[in-house]
């Protein structure tokens, strides 16, 4: 795995993106901004699920108007979303801790200027938000909606918030297409040092946004790309959180919480594999520091999987090993190996 790059740092509020700073995680609320009290319920969700950042939809001046109560009442910092009306932005940046404005849909340059002149009178970042989805026309009709064109965008839109002396910048480059995505965070990553926010837009239910942000996202973590974070998926708000850390965790660019090896299912297992491994990540979900734990169901591969794992069940035929780094503590009938394994996995957790 690849260092990561090294990045400019940022802040959103007290949260840092980029330099040493650890890959934040980020979600979006989706009440209608206007019902204040329902957006801080979801902001609260958020936040004990382990968000570290929420962004807000601002179609409208009422929702804008309403992000003065909701900054006052969030316990995470708050991104405004803007699109089309350079206004809201405006107004957002009275109250938020960072603007995300996407340059294809706000217009005129003078627009952008004025949003970066309200930035700047609250020592804002912006995040430029390119989606092959809506490029400006120039780059649509030169490059298409490729990643060249995203890339070509992202440049332009830097440079202009440069000119203006402004650099508490992150950069977004989505589509909602794996390829196009990460061809373009790669494309334009040694082009500048401003920390990227990862995503791979519109992709889907549960099921495909966590093939699709895990190929895609978890490609660009291990190319040492991605200072900040979101999985978007059609569903509930607290999965994008667990799956966004499950993907860095599984990456390495996190080490945190267990990480479970445990066999497919094949006609080699000599035990209830199934319900053991629903039953031990249920009873050690609690647990942050960073384990390696083995449940393996045959002894072609238990043993040999154990010597490497921090604590692990061997299943046998009726019976099994618990072992820890590779020594046996216990061999015990089938049915009190987990509860033993569970034991040794606290035990080893508290003295570590």
């Amino acid at each position: 795995m690849k260092s990561r790059y090294i990045t400019k740092k940022i802040y959103i509020k007290d949260v840092a993106i980029g330099g040493d700073a650890p890959i934040s995680v980020q979600s979006m609320t989706f009440t209608d901004t206007k019902d204040v009290d329902a957006t801080l319920e979801q902001i609260k969700r958020l936040h004990f699920v382990g968000a570290d950042i929420v962004r807000l939809a601002v179609p409208d001046m009422d929702a804008a108007r309403s992000l003065e109560k909701i900054c006052k009442e969030s316990s995470l910092p708050i991104v405004a979303d803007i699109h089309f009306n350079y206004r809201l932005a405006l107004e957002a940046a009275k109250w938020v801790d960072c603007i995300r404005f996407n340059p294809g849909n706000i217009g005129e340059k003078n627009r952008i200027k004025e949003i970066i002149k309200a930035c700047k009178e609250r020592e804002l970042p912006v995040r430029v938000g390119v989606n092959a989805g809506s490029l400006e026309k120039e780059f649509e009709n030169k490059y298409g909606a490729t990643a060249e064109g995203m890339v070509a965008s992202a440049e332009y839109n830097i440079k202009f918030l440069e000119d203006l002396d402004f650099t508490d910048i992150k950069v977004s480059l989505k589509a909602s297409d794996v390829e196009r995505t990460v061809d373009a965070y790669r494309m334009l990553r040694p082009k500048n040092n401003y920390p990227f926010h990862l995503g791979v837009t519109e992709a889907g239910t549960i099921y495909h946004a966590t093939i699709k942000s895990a190929i895609g996202l978890g490609a660009l973590l291990l190319d040492g790309i991605g200072d900040t974070m979101r999985v978007s998926i059609t569903g509930e708000l607290e999965k994008e959180i667990t799956v966004a850390r499950d993907i860095l965790k599984d990456s390495g660019r996190v080490k945190d919480g267990v990480n479970i090896i445990s066999c497919p299912t094949c006609g080699r297992i000599e035990a209830d594999l199934v319900t053991a491994v629903a039953e031990v990540e249920r009873r050690v979900a609690h647990i942050k520091k960073p384990l390696n734990l083995s449940v393996m169901g045959c002894v072609v591969n238990a043993i040999g999987e154990a010597k490497h794992a921090d604590i692990a069940i061997a299943f046998g035929k009726g019976s099994g090993l618990v072992m820890v780094r590779g020594e046996v503590v216990a061999k015990l009938p089938e049915a009190e190996l987990v509860d033993r394994f569970v034991e040794e996995v606290d035990k080893f957790a508290n003295e570590i």
